[in-house]
């Protein structure tokens, strides 16, 4: 009889630390060599489909920072955030209250009431509130102000002992300008940290998000190409994704032990997809300790995890297109490279064969656009696309299987 109190160890929630970090040595060492950085050249994309651990590997790369001296800065860059300049220069106020504060003391000489002549020593923290001051009195464009804030924020940090500060963004694909509201936050963030960087200042960018980041910030500032390492975190390999799966319950007082055909399977199912591995894995598990505790044989029901799966990771996206764009995500579903690159060309041909009603190619370009909208399809910059979310294609074909048998009973 097993216990059903030993606690599952897998955690497929959004950004959960997971129990073993596995395969992402390659991209910690990248992170150290920027850190070692005399005069900051370089800042860091983290970019990659959903589900790939971007979020993650975000938060591994805090203590390695914070290891060799610097701050780390961190949050989440929510629509809200580039709404406005002054939002973005809030968020960036708050980030550097946070990190800093504990550490700042701005210190006034005031003399004492009375007929004394003594003077006293007034320590203040530079909180939130005393940044917001001074940036407030800084003449200018909020770019202007903003540089002046933390060219004065670094004066004050005690060196060496800190050697720099990171500014730490998630979700950073949501930054965007808005010409039409001449409101340019994402420009005013790359014209910020790019000119204090070129004054010796060791303030770096670190931005995860979908692979429609980078090119965005192309488009905003035409040197950001120049600013920014750019990391593509891909899937797990075979070898990593068998000690994600291993590790976390080689405890000898874990109950379960996956069998070489389980992890096997698992490999298979999820493709080295960290968010997948994690799913999968915490749903066996807890299904087999109910089994193990009632004396059953423990067996897999892959078909189930799988439905699951579909219900909580896709279907949600596949609700948002129309009839006519399923069929497109359907012909795409069937071309030899649905799970890396494919091109207009290879749309409109395929559609052929596929579908009684093809694609043109003017329309293959609209919908694709549309569906980038969606979130469901992303451009490379050479001009192919890519489904943005992994694994996509299976569960395409198995909703239009699903479908299918669903019109003919």
């Amino acid at each position: 009889m097993s216990d059903l109190s030993y606690l599952n160890p897998f955690r497929p929630g959004a950004g959960h630390m997971p129990p073993y970090l596995a395969g992402r040595n390659v991209e910690q060492e990248e992170m150290r060599r920027l850190l070692h950085q005399a005069v900051i050249t370089e800042n860091m994309v983290l970019t990659g489909l959903r589900g790939v651990g971007k979020t993650v590997l975000l938060e591994k790369l805090k203590p390695l920072a914070i290891q060799c001296g610097w701050l780390w800065a961190n949050a989440d860059l929510s629509e809200s955030v580039s709404v406005t300049e002054e939002t973005l220069a809030t968020r960036i106020l708050t980030d550097m209250a946070l990190c800093a504060a504990p550490l700042l003391v701005r210190e006034e000489k005031q003399f004492a009431f009375g007929f004394t002549s003594e003077e006293r020593v007034i320590r203040q923290p530079l909180n939130f509130g005393v940044l917001k001051q001074y940036y407030d009195r800084v003449p200018g464009l909020v770019a202007d102000k903003l540089k002046a804030v933390l060219e004065f924020v670094w004066d004050l940090l005690p060196k060496p002992v800190v050697k720099g500060v990171i500014f730490a963004y998630d979700e950073a694909q949501n930054m965007t300008d808005h010409a039409a509201r001449d409101q340019y936050p994402l420009s005013v963030l790359l014209e910020v940290f790019q000119s204090i960087q070129r004054k010796g200042i060791p303030f770096m960018l670190v931005m995860t998000g979908l692979p429609t980041l980078f090119p965005k910030l192309v488009e905003a500032r035409t040197y950001a190409e120049r600013m920014f390492h750019i990391v593509f975190l891909k899937p797990l390999d075979e070898d990593a994704t068998k000690e994600a799966i291993l590790k976390p319950v080689e405890d000898t007082k874990c109950p379960i032990k996956f069998s070489p055909e389980a992890v096997d399977t698992i490999w298979r199912l999820s493709r080295g997809y960290p968010h997948f591995i994690q799913f999968i894995c915490k749903e066996i598990f807890d299904i087999w300790l109910i089994k193990v505790a009632n004396n059953e044989v423990p067996s897999i029901p892959y078909n189930e995890i799988i439905l699951k799966l579909d219900t909580n990771f896709f279907s949600g996206r596949w609700a948002k297109a129309t009839d006519r764009q399923r069929d497109l995500l359907h012909v795409i579903s069937l071309l030899d490279g649905c799970d890396t690159e494919f091109t207009v060309q290879e749309v409109v041909a395929e559609s052929k064969n596929a579908i009684s009603k093809p694609f043109t190619a003017s329309h293959v370009n609209q919908m694709l656009a549309n569906l980038t909208d969606l979130g469901l399809i992303y451009k490379n910059r050479f001009g192919k696309y890519s489904l943005a979310v992994p694994l996509m294609s299976g569960f395409i074909k198995r909703q239009i299987l699903s479908e299918a048998s669903f019109n003919v009973n």
